[in-house]
């Protein structure tokens, strides 16, 4: 009997050890690997607009003639995004596709949804938890909030005009040329965000939507959101 109350105690031991390993591994380690892979990812992108030619800045565009950017790969960053409402040091890698192993490095652009600054919708996706906790902070986000990215050659700020929205995985709709439930009624140059809830499941969707507002060359500087 005393070897078998030893052998379930050392069982329920080794048990909890596995169980408290795999919440260490979950909650911290998968972050640390994000934030490195993150970074990694800026810095590419960083590194190769910087090798790109130097050429002269045309004025300021109106959000209607944003230059087409360059077809995007699978699994690589094209453009890094800030939400200044989330906090000013926060700036995460976009990167083609939304499969498991993308978005461990970044946010995701939905393959087959606009480009960046074209006509159409650009739809993001991106982890609430885990590997980096990128939209952690996701409900923060009201109408009126700037989102601003660049690809390296031109900035191009949108500004959310609905969400938090809840709805289901399965409505792919949110994600349309003229997004479901947005309250657009037609064609625009759209960007949708969309996360996990609840925080800490996947039962929903949280969603928010923006129109681009305006957009700047690179040489022009940082644009007005971003020096607030």
């Amino acid at each position: 009997m005393r070897a078998v109350v030893r052998t379930a105690s050392e069982l329920c031991i080794t048990v909890g050890a596995v169980i408290v390993l795999f919440v260490v591994y979950v909650l911290f380690w998968t972050g640390v690997q994000a934030d490195s892979a993150m970074n990694r990812q800026i810095d590419d992108l960083q590194d190769q607009w910087a090798k790109r030619p130097v050429a002269t800045a045309p004025p300021p565009s109106a959000p209607s003639s944003p230059p087409r950017p360059a077809a995007y790969k699978d699994g690589e960053p094209f453009a890094v995004m800030y939400i200044p409402r989330l906090g000013f040091t926060w700036n995460k890698p976009v990167l083609e596709d939304t499969k498991g192993g993308t978005l461990k490095k970044g946010l995701g652009h939905y393959s087959g949804t606009a480009r960046l600054g074209q006509q159409g919708n650009f739809a993001v996706a991106g982890h609430r938890r885990t590997y980096g906790d990128p939209f952690k902070d996701f409900p923060r986000l009201r109408p009126g909030d700037a989102v601003v990215l660049t690809d390296g050659t031109t900035w191009f700020t949108y500004r959310i005009d609905k969400g938090p929205h809840t709805t289901l995985p399965g409505d792919v709709a949110v994600v349309d040329p003229v997004p479901r439930a947005s309250g657009y009624t037609r064609p625009g140059r759209y960007l949708t965000l969309t996360t996990c809830e609840p925080e800490w499941g996947h039962s929903h969707r949280l969603i928010v939507w923006a129109h681009l507002d305006a957009t700047q060359p690179v040489e022009a500087g940082k644009p007005e959101a971003l020096r607030r």
